[in-house]
């Protein structure tokens, strides 16, 4: 099966937890992965992760399925409608960079690349981070649904009784597989099970 890459935008919204375990589990399914990163992104993971973004930059180029293009390099082959991908998930995404796609705004190499895949009608799992939400967020994040992509919120199964953040984290990061396309179902253990009736 020829895999083409899926194109991972990581935004300054809090999450970066999610953006690791996206590229990870990726990876694994030994799915090429292009990434860009917003200067946000990078100050938001400082203060939640471990693991330095650097750090987890060299782990995953070592797998040779993994490419990263800087924000500001419009010249980057995802800003071209003709570069074939497989998709593209932007987690976690802030509400500004919600609101440029919304509005066509493509002045970033994320921004160009969601513009891309609405345009070629690609997969794109935008993964919202903000609450409260207002109106204005609301409607952009509405729009954008109207436009093709999905919206998924990582918000929790608590129907499978999540005991940590991490239980949360790999729900979230299956759904975003499944709705990629990158996977066919999602893993028993994750599966709604409802009681039998008596």
């Amino acid at each position: 099966m020829d895999k083409k890459p899926v194109i991972i935008g990581i935004s300054g919204a809090s999450g970066s937890a999610l953006a690791h375990a996206a590229v990870e589990r990726i990876l694994a399914l030994e799915w090429p992965v292009i990434a860009t990163i917003s200067p946000a992104a990078r100050m938001v993971w400082r203060g939640e992760m471990a693991e330095s973004f650097g750090e987890a930059i060299e782990r995953w180029t070592d797998t040779g399925l993994f490419t990263t293009y800087p924000i500001g390099d419009l010249a980057a082959p995802i800003a071209s409608g003709t570069y074939p991908v497989h998709g593209m998930a932007i987690v976690p995404c802030s509400m500004g960079t919600a609101a440029a796609i919304a509005t066509g705004l493509s002045d970033n190499l994320m921004r160009r690349a969601a513009d891309v895949a609405l345009k070629e009608r690609n997969p794109l799992v935008i993964i919202p981070r903000e609450t409260p939400m207002n109106a204005i967020h609301l409607e952009n994040l509405a729009k954008i649904a109207r436009l093709g992509a999905t919206i998924l919120p990582p918000h929790p199964a608590f129907y499978l009784n999540p005991q940590t953040t991490a239980d949360t984290i790999d729900f979230i990061t299956h759904r975003l597989l499944l709705s990629l396309g990158l996977t066919a179902t999602l893993p028993a253990r994750l599966q709604y099970k409802p009681e039998e009736e008596n």
